[in-house]
């Protein structure tokens, strides 16, 4: 496989964006999730995987409020997707690895996944982080990663573009 580009993702990108995400899923549901976030003004970050200038992986991660004892802001990340041809290569650990360099550099302190363990584990999500918060998402496949000092408990928010899932 040739090297991988990774950067933010531009308006240019949109519509391959919405493509790739197409394929990844194989349905619409997950690319008008995409529009959806960036609709609400949702977005934290957003970064393509590029091969020769194509894209070939995205990832996002939109904002969550976490309410309770200790207020604070999180991110979701929702979702990852890879082109089929591309799975199973390290793109979507490229991505991911990446972006939570840049949110720990922005300060981000939590994260939320709802995936498979199997596959999130490797990167630091935990069930056990998510268990103490409360959310319309909550069971086996809902986890966190904390990149700082953060919450155990409280009750997730997600966008409102979630409720179109």
């Amino acid at each position: 496989m040739s090297a991988i580009a990774i950067r933010e993702v531009r308006p240019g990108d949109y519509s391959q964006v919405a493509k790739l995400v197409e394929l990844a899923f194989g349905d619409r549901g997950e690319a008008e999730l995409v529009s959806s976030l960036r609709d609400h003004n949702d977005v934290v970050l957003e970064l393509v995987g590029l091969i020769a200038d194509v894209p070939v992986g995205h990832i996002l991660f939109s904002r969550v409020k976490v309410t309770g004892d200790h207020a604070s802001d999180a991110v979701a990340l929702a979702p990852l997707a890879v082109l089929p041809d591309f799975q199973k290569q390290g793109v979507g650990s490229l991505l991911i690895k990446a972006a939570h360099q840049i949110l720990a550099d922005k300060a981000e302190t939590l994260s939320f996944v709802l995936g498979d363990p199997a596959y999130y584990t490797k990167f630091g999500y935990d069930r056990q982080r998510a268990a103490g918060f409360e959310s319309v998402y909550q069971g086996e496949y809902l986890q966190a990663l904390a990149f700082a000092d953060t919450p155990s408990a409280g009750t997730l928010h997600y966008s409102p573009a979630f409720g179109s899932l």
